[in-house]
């Protein structure tokens, strides 16, 4: 099957999306975000992106927020929308801090793309204090996941699919307990709770979504096909019939003195 190679995307495109992303983990971050008490003294985000869940860390309370990320373009991003963020280019297998530097490191979608996870969960242990906490506040479980009605089920699969070709992982959520233990981290790992609006309305994210579907799946599936699976999901969507469930799980890991 011969397909356009993938849109590239722009900065404040990929923006619009972390934002949508941030949209759906909100409720349980803002509950982590509680737990780790943000008025302390320095906070960092690994894999930052455009700054969609550090600027939020900022409006929640924390006062020393920094966010690394490898993509320079990302973070010049974030400098447009965030001014008060400390931003540093840098890879989240090394991060490039001494030890026990941040009081709190965080991250979101982002273990899933690394290419060695565990060194990326024992980097955010290594620079975190004694006592502080690593919070993973969003990995996904693509094995878990439920699509319904059946003729949606197909989506699912073709998006894991889509992500091992781009080098991720779809089923990094559940292997978080163990990433966390093998980076000396005392751990609570928990799934994320789904709630639907029935029925659910097309503006609520959908276009954005399916943006990012036809993207993502550009090569795997005819045009024509990607088309009618939208259409049963526009449908079963404003009749009430659309069940999409992802498993997301986090984890909050305490470095023991």
């Amino acid at each position: 099957m011969s397909q356009d190679p993938q849109p590239t995307l722009t900065t404040d495109e990929w923006h619009s999306w972390f934002s949508v992303q941030a949209g759906w983990t909100r409720a349980t971050r803002n509950w982590l975000f509680k737990q780790a008490g943000l008025d302390v003294q320095r906070v960092l985000e690994v894999g930052c992106g455009t700054g969609v869940i550090a600027s939020d860390m900022i409006r929640y309370g924390a006062g020393d927020v920094w966010g690394l990320d490898i993509d320079a373009q990302m973070l010049a991003g974030a400098r447009r929308h965030e001014r008060s963020l400390t931003l540093v280019q840098g890879d989240g297998h090394s991060l490039p801090f001494p030890d026990d530097c941040f009081d709190i490191v965080v991250c979101h979608y982002l273990l899933l793309w690394l290419d060695d996870p565990a060194r990326g969960v024992g980097e955010m242990a290594r620079v975190v204090r004694p006592e502080g906490s690593v919070f993973a506040c969003a990995e996904p479980d693509y094995g878990g996941r439920i699509d319904y009605p059946p003729d949606l089920e197909e989506l699912g699969r073709l998006q894991a699919q889509a992500l091992r070709i781009q080098g991720a992982d779809p089923e990094m959520g559940r292997k978080l307990g163990e990433l966390f233990s093998a980076a000396g981290l005392s751990a609570t790992v928990g799934v994320m709770a789904g709630t639907w609006e029935i029925p659910g309305s097309p503006d609520d994210g959908f276009e954005a979504e399916w943006e990012m579907r036809a993207r993502d799946l550009t090569g795997l599936v005819e045009k024509e096909e990607l088309h009618r699976l939208r259409s049963v999901d526009q449908q079963a969507l404003e009749k009430g019939h659309r069940t999409l469930f992802v498993p997301t799980f986090y984890a909050i890991g305490r470095k023991v003195a």
